[in-house]
């Protein structure tokens, strides 16, 4: 089994970038989801009610003045180009912002322009956020395994699909999806279908990783990230087999093993990954040919 796919999402609920390397860090693969748009208010905002956040492309380039920058624009207008630091700028400014039920998380903004900049591209008013190093969220306590913290990500730092899975579910789909309705961060192959659901405990490269909870998938999954675009699939399709106490259940949510230092290692595509423990899965892995 190797990693096939590397994944970070700077931005939350904007588009991935597609990387052949990442280096591990406590919250999350560095500059995976450290911004987040929010409300005025301080609400998190994401494709599930704004669908056209789905055509707002990322990609982190090296300036021409200064270090890494991240580059944010529209698919349909790709000349209107917002940069920002990759640092999320020198802004004092801070504000309180809600993520599912992490509460006052202490964000810094980012900048006027990326407000307004955002706010006219979307047609929402709303605020661009950054996570500082010094602001702790913390994982769900009923999972977490070592005071483990994450970023503006749903819940958990990392999320793991095998490409196995994606392979079952498209076998039974009208017309087959990609890996990027699901925004994994790793995708791994060699595997039988939804064999990660029974990872407790698993090395890739040379780093652990604990699996920890399936991954309850919603709306998201139908926005399709091409057009932004709504549909009924692949929830109607996964509800006929992948169900498990009214949550529709793809991927697996994933913490690394600590170490007491910030940078835990660097991931690459084609490192080994070892299963070291397995779990009883939530759900029974579907039938050959099902």
């Amino acid at each position: 089994m190797t990693i096939s796919e590397l994944y970070i999402y700077p931005i939350k609920s904007l588009s991935g970038i597609s990387v052949s390397e990442v280096i591990v860090e406590e919250k999350g693969f560095r500059n995976d989801r450290r911004f987040m748009l929010v409300t005025p208010e301080g609400e998190f905002m994401t494709q599930r009610t704004y669908h056209q956040m789905a055509l707002l492309d990322v990609a982190i380039q090296q300036s021409d003045v200064s270090d890494e920058v991240l580059r944010v624009w529209h698919r349909h207008n790709p000349d209107n180009v917002l940069e920002l630091p990759l640092t999320g700028g020198n802004s004092t400014e801070t504000m309180l912002v809600n993520i599912w039920d992490s509460k006052d998380v202490l964000a810094q903004t980012v900048s006027d322009e990326a407000d307004q900049w955002f706010s006219a591209v979307l047609g929402n008013a709303c605020r661009l956020v950054f996570m500082p190093e010094t602001t702790q969220r913390a994982v769900d306590p009923k999972y977490a395994l070592d005071n483990d913290m994450v970023s503006f990500a749903d819940g958990y730092p990392y999320l793991l699909i095998s490409q196995a899975s994606l392979d079952c579910l498209n076998d039974r789909l009208p017309e087959p999806m990609s890996m990027l309705r699901f925004r994994p961060n790793v995708v791994v192959e060699g595997t039988t279908p939804y064999e990660e659901d029974s990872w407790a405990e698993f090395r890739m490269g040379d780093l652990e990783f604990y699996g920890v909870k399936p991954c309850a998938r919603c709306v998201l999954t139908t926005i399709d990230p091409e057009t932004g675009e709504k549909g009924k699939e692949p929830l109607r399709t996964l509800t006929t087999y992948r169900k498990w106490n009214a949550k529709i259940l793809f991927g697996q949510n994933v913490l690394a093993k600590l170490t007491g230092n910030p940078v835990l290692g660097t991931l690459r595509i084609g490192q080994l990954t070892e299963v070291l423990r397995y779990q009883e899965a939530w759900l029974a892995p579907p039938a050959l040919n099902a």
